[in-house]
């Protein structure tokens, strides 16, 4: 099932997302359909809150194509900047959540990553590096109530200013709104 996406303005975007106690079916289903939205989204990560869900549940898949696709459900994901030399890396990004803005962020280049899948195994990963390293990073910030267009330079989010404030908008006329 496909769900809607909130978008930029949204008060659920700013709320710290509550720890999932127990994984039951109808939690794992939501992730499955969490999938299904972000894969016709064309998106690589989404987050509960973006669905409306203010729980600590994130999705990823970095597959570009449908036959080769390797999706990630985390339950109560943690990330942290590894430790010892961890220069930042700065890379564009976008969200499903504040379409149509891209900008270039700036975040650790290796993180350590827990979480519980969708069995409620523990899984701990160490030196995660790359588009997953940075895509985990974003969608556990959307748990913590933060987006990436809170991480931009002066220049980008000015350069965007207009399109934030059409969203805020946008949710203020649907009674959604918060910043």
């Amino acid at each position: 099932m496909i769900l809607k996406i909130s978008t930029y303005g949204s008060s659920i975007l700013r709320k710290k997302a509550e720890p999932v106690k127990e994984i039951t079916p109808a939690l794992v289903e939501l992730a499955h359909n969490m999938l299904e939205t972000m894969y016709k989204a064309n998106g690589v990560g989404l987050a509960a809150p973006q669905v409306g869900k203010s729980i600590r549940l994130v999705v990823i898949d970095l597959s570009k194509e449908e036959d080769e696709r390797t999706p990630v459900i985390l339950f109560n994901p943690e990330v942290k900047p590894e430790d010892g030399e961890n220069p930042l890396v700065t890379d564009e990004e976008g969200c499903l959540s504040v379409p149509d803005i891209w900008a270039k962020v700036s975040r650790p280049g290796r993180v350590h990553l827990t979480y519980e899948n969708e069995k409620g195994e523990k899984i701990d990963m160490r030196d995660v590096t790359g588009k997953f390293a940075r895509c985990a990073l974003h969608e556990v910030d959307h748990l913590n109530g933060v987006l990436f267009v809170d991480k931009i330079s002066i220049a980008d989010r000015a350069v965007n200013a207009s399109k934030l404030k059409r969203m805020v908008k946008g949710n203020q006329s649907s009674g959604n709104s918060a910043l």
